[in-house]
């Protein structure tokens, strides 16, 4: 390849990097004006308990919240830097979707995908908003971290096979992504199934791989082992999160029909209809990649499906089968058709950026209502505030306070001194009152 050729290659992967990064800010940067939202400050509270390099003991303690150890202390250092601003923490949010999205368009480097599939599986996932919450929702930046993570493991794991097996600062790299994703969420347990992905795609197998694969192993098994050795002070053990009881067929099932509605399922009519043959290997992967992101999060107990910034990870599975079909009927037989494919392309975005400006957005905004309104009230009382409805849980009232205004609720040694309560009551909140 000459260098001029060469330039103009590398100037394309840019533009088009530039063009999933746009998508991105296109789609979510209206939700960049949102205020926090209730268990926003659940993630700022812990964060300043064990973000500190001095906590960190404490946090390798908790058999839960070591499993998120990365969210934490990015939510610290992000306090420590740019103070209790909302707009840095979704600054952190939408640039860790934006690179998230990249990775999407780097899958193209496994034979199975190819780069023109990966580049519209990655645009699709730039937009979609199945998996909003996981973007939008500081509290779930958990979600983010972990496919930040599992997504470089398996770009160093495809690197290190592609090297022959020879290249092993790879391998360390993949070993190490995977380590940080296991501190990010309990579902990076799934990386050992999207491993097989990797194999298949590279058409890699022996003997040496399968001793390659014995460390990952290890630590996905003691990591598990750890969590199941403490159920008796992990709080989903013990709260009804999750339960190994569950239907968890039922979940995965209801879960992966809601994922594919609808574009997912007219992307798989296409393929079907159109080029079955030529995408039989990709829908068995994305049905594979699908199902393998969702068991982790099928045993959870208090929802007949998975919530939507769960879907994230599976969303991949979802943007290769919306390409394909796509990349299915961009021919259409008559020559006046030929507009249709760039008229689906601009339905596709009109439907999912309209749908996170309008209802989403609007959801949003009355999530984090009750607590805005909370903040509000007790900035302009000059006596304690006491919540009598409020429809989150009571702590989170009292961290919500105690974050942004640096003041307590009402509690007993004021009752104790008899001082009078402002009385603070969602919906119905005016001026503060006493009782």
């Amino acid at each position: 390849m000459s260098e001029k050729s060469s330039a103009g290659c590398k100037l394309g992967r840019w533009l088009v990097l530039a063009a999933l990064a746009g998508l991105c800010l296109l789609a979510y940067s209206r939700s960049l004006s949102l205020p926090f939202i209730s268990d926003d400050y659940v993630q700022i509270h812990l964060a300043r308990d064990y973000g500190p390099l001095s906590h960190w003991p404490r946090l390798a303690a908790d058999a839960l919240y070591r499993c998120r150890a990365t969210s934490l202390i990015l939510t610290y250092w992000t306090e420590q830097v740019f103070g209790l601003h909302p707009l840095p923490y979704r600054l952190s949010s939408l640039l860790l979707h934006i690179l998230n999205t990249w990775l999407v368009y780097w899958l193209g480097a496994w034979r199975l995908i190819g780069f023109r599939l990966s580049l519209l599986a990655a645009a699709f996932f730039a937009v979609h908003e199945g998996h909003q919450e996981a973007v939008i929702w500081y509290a779930a930046l958990p979600e983010l971290l972990v496919f930040f993570f599992l997504m470089l493991s398996l770009a160093a794991w495809q690197r290190w096979i592609g090297s022959g097996m020879r290249a092993w600062r790879w391998y360390a790299g993949s070993l190490a992504c995977f380590a940080l994703a296991l501190l990010s969420k309990e579902s990076a347990v799934a990386w050992l199934g999207l491993q097989v992905l990797v194999l298949l795609g590279e058409r890699a197998f022996g003997r040496k791989l399968v001793l390659a694969l014995v460390p990952f192993a290890v630590l996905a098994a003691g990591y598990t082992l750890a969590a199941f050795a403490e159920r008796s002070v992990h709080l989903h053990f013990n709260d009804g999160t999750f339960s190994l009881q569950a239907p968890f067929w039922c979940t995965l099932a209801n879960s992966t029909r809601r994922l594919l509605w609808f574009w997912g399922f007219l992307g798989l009519l296409a393929i079907l209809l159109r080029q079955v043959r030529r995408w039989r290997f990709l829908l068995g992967a994305a049905a594979l990649w699908i199902g393998v992101s969702f068991l982790p999060y099928s045993f959870l107990t208090y929802m007949p499906h998975v919530p939507s910034r769960h879907t994230y990870l599976a969303s991949v599975g979802l943007g290769w089968l919306v390409g394909a079909g796509y990349l299915a009927v961009r021919r259409p037989l008559k020559s006046w058709r030929r507009w249709a494919p760039t008229a689906l392309a601009a339905l596709i975005l009109a439907h999912n950026c309209l749908y996170l400006w309008t209802r989403k957005q609007r959801q949003f905004w009355e999530r984090a209502a009750p607590t805005e309104a909370l903040v509000e009230f007790a900035s302009r009382s000059q006596r304690p505030v006491k919540v009598e409805c409020f429809p989150y849980s009571p702590i989170l009232a009292e961290w919500a306070v105690q974050l942004r205004l640096n003041r307590n609720l009402y509690g007993p040694q004021d009752a104790q001194q008899g001082i009078e309560p402002a009385v603070f009551c969602w919906p119905d909140v005016g001026v503060p009152r006493s009782r």
